[in-house]
C-alpha cells in the first residue's frame, strides 16, 4: 500500500475575490441607505403604544370631564329634530359656526320636511351656497326630506338603522341626532373623538366605527349619555391636532400619551 495521499480536490469554484468600493466622484452625493421596511416601522410604532387606560381610570378621566362641564351642548344650532338632523347632516368638512351662519335664515323657512321640499333644492342651494360640497349637500336634504314626510309622516326616527339609509346620512350623524334630540347614550365618532380615543387611549381603534363600537362597551352608563360632547369639546379646544395643549388639560396625568406638549 502506498503511503501518498491523494491530492486535495480543487473546488470548481474560484474564490470570490472582494469587490472594489466604488469610486465617489468630488462633489458626489453619497447614497441614501436602504429604506426601513413598512412592516418593521408598524412593529416598532405598535410596540410603543401604550396600553389603554384600566376601568378605574376611565371612570376618572369622565368624572373630571363631568365636573368642568356638567350639562355640555353640541354647539350647531336647532330648533328641532328635524333641524337638528339636516345641521349635522350639513357639518360634514365645513365648521359649525360656518353651518349656524347659513342656517341662520334657513331654518325660519324650512323646518320642517314638507317646508324644506316646499324651498326645493334650488332654494336650499342659495341658503347654503358658503359651504362646501352645498351642491351635493342641497341634493341630499331634499331627498332626505321627501322620505321623511312620505314613509314618517315628517317626523325624524329615533332610530340610528332607519336614519343612516336617509341620503347623506352616515352613523354618525345619525347617532349625533338619536343621542341630542331622544336622549339615546350612543357616542358619535368624529376625528376629534378618534383622536382624543386613541391619545388618552381610552381604546387602540383603527376605524371611526371600531371607536364607537369600543367606546360604547366601555364607557360606564352614567357618562355614557354626554360622552360624545365631553370627548369632541376636549379634542376641539385642549387635545387638539397639532400642538395639544397638554399644560392645561384636566386629565394630563391620567393621560399615557407619549409626546405630550408643555407651554
Amino acid at each position: 500500500m502506498s503511503d501518498l495521499k491523494p491530492a486535495p480536490r480543487r473546488s470548481s469554484k474560484a474564490k470570490a475575490e472582494p469587490k472594489a468600493k466604488p469610486k465617489v466622484k468630488p462633489g458626489a452625493k453619497p447614497k441614501a441607505p436602504p429604506a426601513v421596511p413598512a412592516k418593521t416601522v408598524g412593529r416598532a410604532l405598535k410596540a410603543s403604544t401604550p396600553k389603554p387606560v384600566d376601568t378605574a381610570t376611565m371612570v376618572e378621566i369622565f368624572r373630571r370631564l363631568r365636573a368642568a362641564n356638567p350639562e355640555p351642548r353640541g354647539e350647531l344650532d336647532y330648533t328641532n329634530p328635524y333641524t337638528l338632523l339636516v345641521a349635522v347632516a350639513l357639518s360634514a368638512q365645513a365648521t359649525d359656526v360656518g353651518v349656524n351662519k347659513a342656517t341662520r335664515n334657513l331654518f325660519p323657512v324650512a323646518d320642517t320636511p314638507q317646508r324644506m321640499l316646499d324651498l326645493g333644492e334650488e332654494g336650499l342651494r342659495e341658503h347654503i351656497r358658503t359651504l362646501n360640497f352645498f351642491n351635493t349637500k342641497a341634493k341630499n336634504v331634499i331627498a332626505a326630506a321627501r322620505r321623511l314626510a312620505e314613509e314618517f309622516g315628517g317626523e325624524v326616527p329615533n332610530s340610528v338603522e332607519i336614519l343612516e339609509t336617509l341620503p347623506g346620512v352616515g352613523r354618525k350623524t345619525a347617532s349625533v341626532v338619536v343621542n341630542i334630540a331622544f336622549g339615546d347614550p350612543r357616542v358619535a365618532v368624529d376625528t376629534h373623538i378618534f383622536r382624543v380615543t386613541n391619545r388618552l387611549p381610552l381604546a387602540i381603534t383603527r376605524t371611526p366605527l371600531e371607536t364607537q363600537e369600543a367606546l360604547e362597551a366601555l364607557i360606564p352608563d352614567e357618562f355614557r349619555l354626554h360622552a360624545h360632547h365631553w370627548l369632541i369639546l376636549h379634542g376641539r379646544y385642549i387635545c387638539k391636532a397639532r400642538r395639544p395643549e397638554c399644560w392645561r388639560c384636566p386629565v394630563n396625568d391620567l393621560c399615557r400619551y407619549p409626546d405630550k406638549t408643555i407651554p
